[in-house]
């Protein structure tokens, strides 16, 4: 038992009780994963317009937005500082899709730690996903201001290489994807 470091996580040097924010951060993640009615096999899937407000919206500055370029994402997004998942869920569905959900399924909440490339950190990264799946309409939303492209993809056939922001991963993680 020893060695245990619980989750109980603040600013500054480890106690007893209480241990720093991992060196490799931690995020707190919304994903929507919106099915097609038709094809269940089939996942919402955008990509992004350049020109659109990612910073205020998804918190993606033009760096990571080039870095995304024509690549797929779910809708997703980084919770805001305090900001209660369901809400977060509902604010992608809205500012995303510029739809709401209602009623809002429950979570499936998913934690996975990696290392990222270049990380010199003692600890991993830490990623908690809460992720909403539920079942769209037959056809795809239109894509909105937020979106180049927004469609139901095939994700199971698709390469790891055609998803943005490690979605792919999330994918797998919910079962829509192998490993």
């Amino acid at each position: 038992m020893n060695g245990r470091r619980f989750a109980r996580l603040r600013n500054g040097p480890a106690t007893d009780d209480v241990n720093p924010v991992p060196d490799d951060g931690m995020c707190l993640n919304a994903f929507l994963v919106v099915r097609s009615r038709d094809r269940p096999g089939e996942v919402l899937l955008g990509q992004v317009e350049p020109a659109a407000p990612w910073g205020p919206v998804g918190g993606l500055g033009p760096d990571r937005i080039a870095r995304i370029g024509d690549r797929w994402m779910l809708p997703a997004s980084q919770l805001l500082l305090l900001e209660s998942p369901d809400d977060a869920a509902r604010r992608l569905a809205r500012e995303l899709l510029g739809q709401e959900i209602e009623p809002l399924p429950a979570p499936r909440v998913l934690s996975e730690t990696y290392r990222r490339a270049g990380s010199t950190a003692s600890d991993p990264h830490w990623d908690l996903h809460y992720v909403y799946e539920f079942v769209g309409p037959a056809t795809a939303p239109a894509r909105g201001r937020m979106w180049r492209r927004l469609d139901y993809r095939p994700v199971r056939t698709m390469a790891p290489e055609e998803f943005a922001r490690g979605h792919h991963d999330v994918l797998a993680l919910v079962g829509l994807r192998d490993p």
